[in-house]
């Protein structure tokens, strides 16, 4: 069985609204026609030569990604740049693609919402709230405080495995009660979370100097968060399958299915 591909994104935009997307942002449909008629669905962080190959392979009509195809500095289309031929790809085998970026991300069950649940976390929260219990990040208790080590050992277990692994600065025997986090990159989050009564603050992408003047400001000031650093792409993936499980609740008829692909571009690292 089939539905058309607007009555999917119909559901889309209740679920990941376009009006809550950030205004830099670019999201919706990338490539498709309405009346397309949908069976299967492939979700995935990412649109990739890897991603199409596997829908191309597995005969899915549509490639539901959190990251925009097309989001800046794209001047041409060319099938000599990487952008122009993937979207190629997907014109020529009747792909449509469909991406869900930071509107997901302020969702309820959406990214940042989706990586405190797997974490148990309790009394969550946004970290910017816009008033209506939607926004940006999330924070929230543990059950029971943990070492920082510990508690990185958690987030390893939760996360599926990269090469990079989780990164953290801070006292490894300290005992972490709340929590911030911002799935994918969170520095824009950070001087926001130092000001927050938060034990430790989990996010992607984290560079040098942002993290080196969080850790003079903790003590310049004697508090503030420790700092956990994971894959961008690991902590996004745990959004596809509650995104999945919730519309497979409005489509029972089509299958929605988590890319096996993983999309984090490291492929190993040599540590010393």
């Amino acid at each position: 069985m089939t539905a058309n591909l607007i009555d999917l994104i119909e559901v889309f935009e209740t679920l990941w609204p376009t009006r809550d997307a950030e205004e830099w942002d670019r999201v919706g449909l990338v490539c498709g026609s309405a009346d397309q008629k949908i069976s299967r669905v492939l979700l995935s962080v990412d649109v990739c030569s890897d991603v199409l190959e596997e829908a191309k392979q597995g005969e899915f009509d549509l490639v539901l990604a959190h990251h925009p195809l097309i989001l800046r500095g794209v001047t041409t289309l060319s099938e000599q740049t990487g952008k122009g031929s993937l979207l190629s790809t997907a014109i020529r085998n009747s792909i449509a693609i469909f991406s869900a970026h930071t509107n997901a991300d302020v969702a309820e069950d959406g990214v940042s919402d989706s990586f405190a649940k797997h974490l148990e976390l309790r009394n969550i929260c946004p970290i910017i709230d816009r008033g209506d219990g939607l926004g940006l990040g999330r924070i929230g208790a543990l059950a029971e405080p943990l070492s920082l080590l510990d508690l990185a050992r958690v987030v390893a277990s939760k996360l599926p495995s990269t090469a990079t692994g989780v990164r953290v600065a801070g006292n490894h025997e300290r005992l972490i009660s709340t929590v911030a986090l911002c799935a994918g990159a969170g520095d824009s989050l950070l001087e926001q979370v130092s000001r927050l009564d938060v034990d430790v603050y989990i996010t992607s992408d984290l560079r040098h100097h942002v993290v080196q003047d969080q850790l003079e400001r903790n003590l310049a000031v004697g508090n503030g968060p420790a700092i956990i650093d994971v894959s961008h792409w690991a902590a996004e993936w745990l959004w596809l399958d509650h995104a999945a499980a919730r519309l497979s609740k409005e489509f029972p008829e089509i299958q929605f299915v988590v890319s096996a692909i993983r999309t984090d571009p490291w492929d190993f690292v040599v540590t010393q």
